[in-house]
């Protein structure tokens, strides 16, 4: 009430009066004057676009505060205190960092959040890590050092507990083609380690790879298997794609940016900054989401090296330490797979997330299936007839091979699962897993946020 109120005076202020007889202006003029006032009219109309944000944004913080120690009434702007600040910076990393998209893409510039830890500590800390590029320290750098390090604690954790499986793998591939160790905190900053992460701008996977860019670099996608979530084969082509941009650019954090933005943008911010080539001088002209990339990236290994000091520990995660891989020539759904030889879905669907649809497409190509290594017994003394027919006419259809991904059922008809939330898990990667919506758990469940607890039940129908 009070928006339509300020709107309706300003607009009031703004219109032009004229005396009873007063002398009618030329048309040039009025067209003149109306123009001038259409003006004015627009910018009141920003004005207003950016309250009503403000309005929604500090909606959602009332909804986010429950259980935390942010005050009921929101203190006037110039009352907040850095412990205030932070804690509302707090809740809307909680509620951004636990979307598909795990990178923060807000402007920090212009916070200063506050630390345990004195700036010269840190300072010291930076100058004993080794990386293959100079670790300067700003306070922009410092706000992502915090952020990962102290404000993303349970998230953070999650990610080392997954790096133990993960980055072996990316380590070995990394030596292949000769590139910087310190790359693999790379896939920390894009997917959390998740490889079914997916962005609100369509990049998927681990490396968080576009449809054009995985596709150039020879990324299998298609009506059943998309292999930017396949992690060995993502892995190579982000490994070959970062090289490729390091000898465009000569500069790894610059060809980090470009890793997220795109050369174009980083070669046109360079011309910008007057054909400087240093990450920081080219900093004011890149995309305003690209800024805090590489400051994120240090964040992210500042916090890792440091995981000890600031009590950090390893999440289980239950990912097996060690997987088998079988050769599949025939069309097989993990199903059969799971019921036949008993290996639990969710392991199968985990270990093999480019089969989006959980159906194996063997009949036109040699596929592979990861299943963990102590059901690799099991598996070879599974006869391949009764494999390879159970409830295929259900799970192997003509219809079902024919139709694309369902988005599960539109209400609560159907038999009830009941699914317990898991470390690791998001909505979004159990809707996929589900074949339904987020919004229908959410409904489902009575969610207002998509924050999940370990332990927590959701009914899926």
């Amino acid at each position: 009430m009070k928006l339509r109120l300020c709107i309706l005076l300003s607009l009031f202020v703004l219109l032009p009066c004229t005396a009873p007889g007063q002398n009618r202006k030329g048309a040039a003029q009025l067209e003149k004057e109306n123009t001038a006032l259409r003006h004015r009219v627009d910018s009141l109309m920003r004005v207003v676009d950016s309250l009503r944000a403000m309005e929604r944004f500090m909606a959602e913080v009332e909804v986010l505060a429950d259980g935390n120690d942010v005050p009921a009434e929101a203190p006037r702007p110039m009352d907040y205190t850095p412990e205030i600040t932070d804690s509302l910076l707090a809740l809307w990393y909680r509620s951004n960092f636990n979307r598909n998209a795990p990178y923060p893409f807000t402007d920090l510039d212009s916070m200063r959040l506050s630390s345990s830890v004195s700036d010269e500590v840190m300072i010291e800390r930076l100058s004993r890590m080794n990386a293959s590029f100079a670790l300067p320290f700003n306070e922009i750098v410092k706000n992502y050092m915090v952020v990962y390090s102290e404000k993303r604690r349970e998230l953070m954790q999650q990610a080392m507990g997954l790096s133990q499986y993960y980055f072996p793998l990316f380590e070995e591939v990394f030596r292949k083609y000769d590139l910087p160790l310190e790359l693999k905190y790379l896939a920390v900053v894009e997917s959390m380690l998740k490889p079914t992460a997916t962005s609100r701008a369509g990049a998927k996977g681990i490396w968080q790879f576009m449809y054009l860019t995985g596709r150039s670099y020879g990324l299998e996608i298609d009506s059943f298997v998309d292999e930017r979530m396949d992690v060995d084969k993502s892995t190579d082509a982000a490994a070959r794609y970062l090289k490729n941009l390091y000898a465009m650019l000569g500069d790894w954090p610059l060809a980090l940016s470009a890793y997220n933005c795109g050369a174009g943008n980083v070669n046109k911010a360079i011309r910008r900054a007057g054909g400087k080539r240093d990450f920081w001088s080219v900093y004011p002209y890149l995309p305003r989401e690209t800024r805090g990339y590489v400051p994120a990236f240090v964040g992210v290994m500042y916090a890792f090296a440091y995981s000890r000091d600031y009590g950090l520990k390893a999440a289980p995660v239950g990912v097996p330490v060690q997987v088998d891989t079988f050769e599949i020539k025939r069309n097989l759904h993990l199903k059969q797979v799971s019921e036949v030889v008993g290996i639990p879905l969710e392991d199968l669907q985990y270990l093999n997330p480019k089969y989006y649809r959980d159906i194996i497409p063997g009949n036109s190509r040699t596929s592979v299936l990861n299943i963990p290594y102590n059901w690799s017994s099991a598996f070879l003394a599974a006869e391949p007839d009764s494999l390879y027919s159970h409830n295929a006419s259900q799970y192997l259809s003509a219809q079902v091979l024919k139709e694309p991904s369902g988005s599960g059922a539109a209400g609560r008809s159907g038999a009830r699962t009941v699914y317990t939330v898991r470390s690791g898990d998001t909505l979004s990667a159990i809707a996929r897993r589900y074949r339904v919506s987020v919004k229908q758990l959410m409904t489902w469940n009575h969610l207002r946020t998509d924050r999940l607890s370990i332990g927590q039940k959701l009914y899926i129908y």
